[in-house]
């Protein structure tokens, strides 16, 4: 007997008694790309989608008002900027599966426990960038706004801040763009967008569904950090003098 004759696909002959009969098997379909799959799970996809948007934009919301604060406090008193970097990056180096398990008991499993991971690992990201900006910014802008008798909530607010407003952007484009990717870990709790259509597929073995998910969160990224982009040169159009200049 040859070994390819139990090869999926191959015609197999079994001749009886005056008869042929033709037997077929073949395996089921499996690309990497199907329109078919979109149409019929579109419930499940746009469900994921939505969720992964929505976590996206509360966690790098939320890092950015916890983040802002503590960057302007490590600016403001230099001693504290190790402590508030250091802190910062102890978080961000915490394996996600660790993070997960230590939160669980406390916040339980889904939502908020991959909410909290995900701001935890975006505050490092925004508070070097907002620092970073804050630090480049030339002394004597700012001493000619103190020349005009600018307090310091005054300055920082209306001169450092919007000087400081390149860096931040930038800051807020790496956090989206990683949070968008760190999302998906959260199917370890039952909670991860389009990393659950992803955990789904691998699962199966359908290809479609891996894709389909990767895609997607490829787009988000894509369009978030168009749409960063775009915000920050509406928002900074000196800088965009400066460099035309």
């Amino acid at each position: 007997m040859h070994r390819d004759a139990t090869r999926a696909g191959r015609s197999r002959r079994e001749v009886g008694a005056g008869s042929v009969l033709a037997v077929t098997t073949s395996a089921p379909a499996n690309p990497w790309l199907s329109w078919d799959y979109v149409q019929t799970n579109w419930a499940d996809i746009s469900e994921a989608l939505v969720q992964h948007v929505t976590l996206t934009v509360e966690a790098v919301l939320i890092a950015f008002v916890i983040a802002l604060p503590l960057a302007a406090l490590a600016f403001g008193r230099p001693r504290l900027a190790g402590p508030v970097l250091g802190l910062a990056g102890i978080l961000y180096t915490i394996p996600s599966l660790a993070m997960f398990a230590i939160l669980s008991p406390f916040t339980g499993i889904g939502r908020t426990t991959v909410l909290i991971g995900l701001v935890a690992y975006a505050m490092l990201v925004l508070v070097r960038n907002i620092l970073v900006g804050l630090e480049g910014i030339d002394p004597e802008i700012r001493d000619a706004a103190r020349g005009l008798g600018y307090g310091r909530i005054r300055l920082l607010l209306t001169v450092e801040l919007p000087n400081a407003l390149p860096s931040i952007v930038v800051g807020l484009r790496l956090a989206t763009v990683t949070t968008v990717a760190l999302v998906t870990i959260g199917v370890i709790v039952g909670y991860g967008g389009l990393g659950q259509l992803m955990f789904r597929g691998f699962n199966s073995n359908y290809r479609a569904e891996i894709m389909t998910a990767t895609i997607l969160c490829l787009a988000i990224a894509f369009v978030a950090d168009l749409l960063l982009a775009a915000a920050g040169r509406l928002a900074t159009p000196w800088a965009r003098t400066r460099t035309q200049s």
